[in-house]
């Protein structure tokens, strides 16, 4: 035990920080959570019939930005705060909340001042009006700011982890990039078929509604969460 404790920081090789077996079941595992249908696959489909494929593509990129962010607070124990923390735990949820439903709000009242909409056979467009780093950012803060998948990775990553063969920090990265590149995957293919079969879906200012319902049940779905 004491050799153990004594061992130096750095003493263990890439390679070593997981065994066959842990890292085939978190790949299954992960490629699980992927595929199931979730709130994130809802907002990457939304954000596609708002504004292509392009929308939905970057949206799926930011999303999963925040899943590093989550991998990181993990890694250095701040996940465990929201976890034991009531107060942090409800301020973050709330004001995820709040950041929701004010832009889906805001995306919804836009489409009532008499916007002319466009014919039904209309191609969802291509871009969506907004800046690739506002579409990015808003999948970031949106991914951020939902403290449920941060006390989902504290009880997730940690049993794929082994302290004994060094590098935790490393193996927290490593695990949390996996799920994340899984993520971008699943949710850019999500993207792209929802942009072929959604050409003739919420045209003109119903693609602005639709998105904007979406964003406002997820604010909702989102404050009604408890630990």
């Amino acid at each position: 035990m004491g050799d153990r404790l004594q061992r130096p920081a750095m003493d263990w090789a890439p390679w070593e920080l997981f065994d066959a077996a842990t890292f085939s079941t978190y790949l299954a595992a992960a490629a699980a959570l992927v595929v199931a249908p979730g709130p994130g696959q809802a907002l990457v489909m939304a954000r596609t019939l708002q504004g292509g494929a392009r929308a939905g593509l970057l949206t799926s990129v930011g999303l999963n930005l925040g899943t590093v962010v989550h991998t990181a607070a993990a890694a250095l124990g701040l996940s465990a705060l929201l976890l034991a923390s009531a107060t942090a735990f409800t301020v973050v949820k709330l004001v995820g909340a709040v950041y929701l439903l004010v832009l889906g709000i805001r995306m919804i009242a836009g489409t009532l001042g008499g916007r002319p909409v466009t014919a039904p056979d209309q191609p969802v467009p291509e871009s969506s009006g907004l800046p690739s780093s506002r579409l990015l950012a808003h999948g970031v803060i949106t991914g951020v700011l939902n403290p449920k998948v941060a006390v989902f990775f504290l009880a997730f990553l940690p049993q794929f982890v082994h302290p004994e063969r060094g590098g935790v920090f490393v193996q927290f990265a490593v695990l949390g990039l996996v799920l994340a590149t899984l993520g971008v995957i699943g949710d850019s293919i999500v993207a792209l078929v929802a942009a072929r079969t959604g050409r003739r879906m919420a045209a003109g200012a119903w693609r602005e509604r639709v998105t904007g319902g979406v964003l406002v049940a997820l604010g909702v779905r989102l404050a009604l969460v408890h630990r």
